[in-house]
């Protein structure tokens, strides 16, 4: 765990493949992919899109056409990565298209780079396709550009995200998405069931499920029920959890607001069919802080909630982010915050310091907190998260558990990660002498050894 971005997100994709030898006369095209997991979907359609359009991936500037940047703009720590990112682009290429979140806001990118080709905003694939049709024109071969079943992906092979929705219909104060990506808007469950199902057909062994609120899926379509294999499946996360744990790979919910129907998840992990692990964002506990932010503040039921999710899923693992700092933080708001994790006793804990995003309600609150106080606060926190971490991973020595190979090592160690280690933002399992174990691969491990966000296996 680390302080604010780009340390402890994800921000920088994977680069993307470049798949075979373009053929002659075939045009290329470069990938900047910033920004949440979500963004990196819209990056897989895109380039998916790009590819069955008779376009190959280049590796690196030079080799390009025209170079796609897709931006994210949460903070605006985040804008100035998308600003120096596509700098680069435009210096080493010259020819740029960007679109993303930070898209959204064309005359302030047109204003550091008037250069830029075109400017869209998130999920607008159509009018990415329009600028590279005009930028670099396709020559497609239909007998020769073939693209995989599972279209294009900027994860490793064994993973994958899957967006199940687009937008948000909270209201937070400190964000800025609905803004930026509009109101909730679901995927029929068929739809999503069957990109599932082609995913693991495809070698996916662990599905993340991502939107900006996965608890609220469906609500916007009335639950309504579409046509998946012999029956009709309800747009509703227990039965899109349900079903798509049977396809056979590990499935795992981010992003999951803490409504009430969240209790009825906790027996489908229970029973194996969705992994035991809940991403909720918590953001703050002390109920004023939570007034001020416009979220819920009954803290005392969540703690309540926790309790009983543990009672039924003993193996649950619980991961969340934090707000320090946010305008009109007291010392005993904080205080209250630091007890409430003391007793909550959550597995993966990141922390923010609250920063004024352009176009968020939360700048003009009263109470802003002095930036030496914000950071003081962010060590204290992450000091008290971390001890509760490493006392809860070393209750797992001793213990079995199942793990997914991500990778080996130059010494021949196993990168691995266990049900509660989501990658790229939680900790993980490292196995020694793995045999025969590569990329993918799920084996059962015994824990004989913890750290503060890591662990150590020995293979059974």
């Amino acid at each position: 765990m680390s302080a604010n971005p780009p340390e402890l997100r994800p921000d920088i994709a994977p680069a993307a493949p470049a798949g075979p030898a373009p053929r002659a006369g075939q045009p290329r095209l470069g990938m900047v992919s910033l920004g949440c997991p979500k963004a990196l979907v819209d990056s897989e359609r895109i380039l998916t899109r790009l590819r069955a359009e008779g376009y190959a991936i280049a590796p690196d500037y030079a080799g390009a056409g025209a170079v796609i940047v897709n931006t994210c703009g949460f903070l605006d720590s985040a804008k100035a990565e998308s600003l120096e990112a596509i700098g680069e682009a435009l210096a080493e290429n010259g020819r740029v298209i960007v679109t993303g979140c930070m898209g959204a806001d064309a005359e302030a990118i047109r204003a550091v780079h008037p250069s830029v080709l075109a400017v869209t905003g998130p999920q607008q694939y159509e009018a990415v396709l329009e600028a590279v049709h005009a930028a670099v024109p396709p020559a497609p071969d239909p007998k020769i550009d073939l693209i995989p079943a599972a279209g294009v992906k900027l994860t490793p092979r064994h993973y994958a995200y899957l967006k199940i929705s687009e937008g948000c219909n909270h209201s937070c104060r400190f964000c800025i998405i609905p803004s930026m990506r509009g109101k909730l808007v679901s995927r029929p469950a068929g739809a999503v069931l069957r990109e599932a199902e082609r995913l693991v057909a495809a070698g996916v062994r662990e599905i993340l499920v991502i939107s900006q609120d996965t608890s609220a899926y469906g609500t916007d379509i009335r639950h309504a029920a579409s046509r998946w294999r012999d029956t009709e499946v309800a747009a509703h996360i227990t039965d899109l959890a349900r079903e798509m744990g049977r396809l056979g790979a590990w499935v795992r919910l981010h992003y999951v607001y803490p409504y009430p129907h969240v209790d009825r998840l906790i027996p489908l992990m229970a029973e194996g069919l969705v992994l035991p692990y809940l991403d909720i964002p918590f953001q703050h506990a002390a109920p004023s802080v939570l007034r001020a932010m416009r979220r819920p503040a009954n803290e005392a039921k969540t703690l309540e909630r926790i309790r009983g999710w543990r009672e039924t899923c003993p193996e649950l693992t619980i991961r969340s982010t934090f707000i320090v700092g946010f305008p009109g933080e007291t010392e005993a708001d904080f205080q209250y915050l630091l007890d409430w994790l003391d007793e909550a006793q959550l597995d993966r804990v990141g922390c923010f310091q609250y920063e004024d995003v352009a176009g968020a309600a939360a700048n003009d609150l009263p109470g802003h907190v002095p930036a030496e106080v914000k950071a003081e606060r962010w060590a204290r926190f992450m000091e008290r998260a971390q001890a509760i971490s490493a006392r809860r991973l070393e209750a797992r020595i001793g213990r079995r558990m199942p793990v997914i190979v991500d990778g080996i090592d130059e010494e021949g160690t196993a990168l691995c990660r266990g049900p509660g280690d989501a990658p790229e933002i939680d900790g993980a399992v490292f196995v020694e002498a793995p045999g025969d174990l590569a990329a993918g691969d799920i084996a059962e491990v015994e824990i004989v050894d913890a750290s503060e966000y890591d662990l150590w296996g020995r293979r059974i």
